[in-house]
Order: structure tokens, then C-alpha cells, then sequence
């Protein structure tokens, strides 16, 4: 009985992350995608998806759990050791748009089931990390400012998000994207253009 459970168990936990792997690349296809779609998507019927997740609000609000979660992992990995806040502010950028495809669907779906408030409120965590390194660059003068850390954390997120935008309407590929992005970020910090640049290209050549 305990084996059958086991392997029950197992099923559903891999029909339910193959739901969340569906949905998150149906939903950065099409935000307004419901759940007949992606359960075509994912060849389970609509009882299937309705089983793991009650509303398409909590399939989406899963979604976006596991996209801050993502983007917090792959900032604290990107950070981890690293001393100089210049580099980590760096090398949390392209980590992060390592995970690009979450960004984007944070994005897509700001613009219409999730407010962006929502949003916000769910990557305080991510920003008080940020809101510490770019404390210490500044004290340090590594960074030069007009803005204390904490409003310029939040240029820095806005600034990702706008060019994420972009990336969603075709203008940008995410991968050339990445490194402008990060380029941007640190030059709002004050740090000079060419030094960003040769920077950004020594920490992209260590990844």
C-alpha cells in the first residue's frame, strides 16, 4: 500500500510540475492563456490542471512564487564570496537574467491578472539585498548617487523590468539585452560607463 502511495504521489508531483512548466511557457506566449489551453498544452484534461490548482489565480500565483524564488536563488548564488559591490550588484544582474524567461512573465502578466503592487510586494526580499549592497557602495564610494540606496534600488528594479519589456516586444533578444541591462544598472549607480562595460564583460567571461 505504502509503495502504491509512493508511486501515486510521485505521479501527481510530476503531472504537477509539468503542469507549472506549461503554464509558465503558454502564459509568456499568451498572458490572457486560460486553463483549457494549457491544459491542450499539457495533455491532461481541465479536471487534471483544476486538481493541482483550484482558479487559474492560483496556478498564476504559483507561478509567480516559483519565479521570485528562482530570481532569489540565482542573486544569492551570483553574490555569494563576492566582495566588491560593483561586481555584485553585476553578477546579480546577468544571474538574473539567467532566469530571464520568470522576468518576463512577472512582466506579462503585472500588465494584467497580477497588479503590479502584487508583484512588488513579493520581491521586498530581493530588493532589501539589493538595498544593502548598493548601501555599502555608496558608504564605500564605489557608487555615486543623488538617491539614497533605497529609491535607487527601486530605478534599478524598474529598469529591469522596462527592459524585459522590451525584450517582450521584440526589440531586444534576451541575450544581448542582458548585458546592456546590466551595464545600465550599474551606470544609474554612478559607476562609469567604460568601467561598466569592462566589468560587465570580465564577470560575463567568468560565468
Amino acid at each position: 500500500m505504502t509503495a502504491m502511495t509512493t508511486g501515486s504521489t510521485s505521479r501527481a508531483d510530476a503531472n504537477r510540475r509539468r503542469i507549472l512548466d506549461v503554464a509558465l511557457a503558454e502564459l509568456l506566449r499568451d498572458p490572457d492563456a486560460s486553463m483549457d489551453q494549457i491544459a491542450r498544452a499539457a495533455g491532461v484534461v481541465r479536471r487534471t490542471v483544476y486538481g493541482h490548482f483550484p482558479s487559474r489565480e492560483a496556478l498564476i500565483s504559483t507561478l509567480i512564487d516559483g519565479a521570485v524564488e528562482a530570481l532569489a536563488d540565482a542573486d544569492g548564488h551570483a553574490r555569494d564570496t563576492v566582495t566588491d559591490p560593483a561586481e555584485a550588484v553585476a553578477r546579480s544582474v546577468l544571474a538574473i537574467w539567467a532566469v530571464a524567461d520568470r522576468y518576463r512573465l512577472l512582466v506579462a502578466l503585472a500588465q494584467r491578472t497580477v497588479t503590479v503592487q502584487g508583484i512588488r510586494e513579493r520581491l521586498a526580499p530581493l530588493r532589501e539585498t539589493k538595498i544593502r549592497v548598493l548601501r555599502q557602495g555608496l558608504d564605500s564610494g564605489v557608487f555615486s548617487s543623488p538617491l539614497p540606496a533605497a529609491a535607487l534600488a527601486y530605478v534599478h528594479e524598474q529598469m529591469l523590468f522596462a527592459v524585459m519589456e522590451a525584450v517582450n516586444d521584440g526589440l531586444l533578444t534576451a541575450e544581448e539585452a542582458g548585458r546592456s541591462a546590466t551595464v545600465a544598472v550599474l551606470t544609474a549607480a554612478g559607476v562609469p560607463a567604460s568601467l561598466a562595460t569592462s566589468l560587465v564583460a570580465r564577470v560575463s567571461e567568468d560565468s
